[in-house]
């Protein structure tokens, strides 16, 4: 967080999100989505995307993926462009998935796990007291992992530092060291404070430290990497299978924490899960949505799923719950694919439709 940052989550916060519907001529429609700059991603779209897509094929979704990003790639590479793209390949893989009667998992490469284990994704508050009690209710509903987040800013200097710290010893004590625990930084701070922090934090057996710096500073994550015991993780920033192979050769990461709505869709989504496992790195993707657990569900690099559970909407990433019906609900902490539903397996909720404000 920099000094004109008043609030370190703002950056991070979002109320809206884009749907994407592709319409078949065999009457198949598929869905598809988007929580990264909604409104960006739709201009992409409308004005440069959507021309690529009508009149093909849907089940071509390799070479559909090609065009769209080598059509844009002057312009895009990375970011909002990806975004727009991944939407429109989950929304095609959608349509695959139905046109053969299969969920999207057995197509891409089907279950590899029973179940999904699910870690617990919350813990915002700085409250010492209320972040032990949250902790404990979520370890009594069965989940062995949980991800907190850090509470004090990079300008709070080592006084901040120690009460990160703090807040981490805190969850350790209540939950025991039968629950992994994971720490999210928000890309907020500098190579010096990052180092230190990790050091501070060995005696926590922490899980994995998430996003210590920006995505760009791969050299220093490297680095970093190379000076502690505790797992480095991110991605979740990076786009396609050249931004990853980087991180590869890097030897930046530990863990892989890509959105599949982000960085390409299903498409390069399983590519990276190749390239991951054949480097000996977990993917583990950012958010818990349908779109992230077919790939968790049908990789082996892929041990684990974050999960959100149905909340007020505080930082957006709580907003699919109230879009769509059909997400998967943690049940003593795993969650659940159904082999017979075909597709992705979201339809739109109109319980809250209401409420929200549409742009079509």
């Amino acid at each position: 967080m920099l000094p004109f940052q008043k609030d370190s989550q703002a950056p991070f916060r979002f109320f809206s999100w884009l749907v994407v519907e592709i319409h078949t001529d065999e009457g198949h429609v598929g869905y598809g989505n988007a929580g990264l700059c909604p409104d960006v991603c739709k201009f992409i779209i409308d004005s440069k995307l959507k021309q690529l897509l009508i009149g093909e094929n849907p089940l071509n979704t390799e070479y559909l993926f090609e065009k769209m990003y080598r059509s844009s790639v002057a312009y895009g590479r990375k970011g909002a462009a990806l975004a727009a793209i991944s939407a429109l390949d989950i929304a095609l893989w959608d349509i695959k998935g139905k046109h053969m009667n299969q969920p999207v998992f057995m197509l891409l490469g089907g279950r590899t796990k029973e179940v999904i284990p699910a870690y617990y994704s919350r813990l915002y508050t700085r409250d010492l007291d209320s972040l032990q009690q949250e902790a404990l209710h979520y370890k009594s509903e069965g989940f062995l992992g949980m991800k907190l987040r850090c509470g004090y800013p990079l300008t709070e200097g080592a006084a901040g530092m120690r009460k990160n710290v703090e807040m981490v010893k805190v969850v350790r004590e209540a939950v025991g060291d039968e629950v992994e625990i994971m720490l999210e930084a928000y890309m907020g701070f500098n190579y010096s404070y990052a180092r230190q922090f990790l050091k501070a934090l060995e005696p926590y057996r922490l899980r994995w430290a998430e996003e210590l710096l920006l995505p760009d500073e791969i050299h220093n994550f490297s680095k970093l990497r190379k000076n502690t015991e505790i797992p480095l993780s991110g991605g979740e920033h990076e786009y396609t299978r050249y931004g990853f192979h980087d991180l590869i050769q890097a030897e930046a990461l530990d863990i892989f924490q890509f959105d599949t709505n982000r960085v390409g869709g299903f498409t390069e989504a399983q590519k990276i899960c190749t390239l991951a496992h054949a480097h000996g790195i977990d993917v583990i993707p950012h958010g818990g949505q349908m779109h992230n657990l077919h790939v968790v569900m049908s990789s082996f690099a892929s041990p684990m799923a974050e999960y959100f559970p149905q909340t007020e909407i505080e930082v957006g990433n709580e907003l699919f719950w109230y879009i769509f019906d059909g997400e998967a609900i943690a049940e003593n902490g795993c969650l659940q694919l159904d082999d017979s539903l075909p597709g992705v397996g979201l339809t739109l909720k109109e319980e809250f439709i209401d409420q929200f404000e549409i742009t079509e």
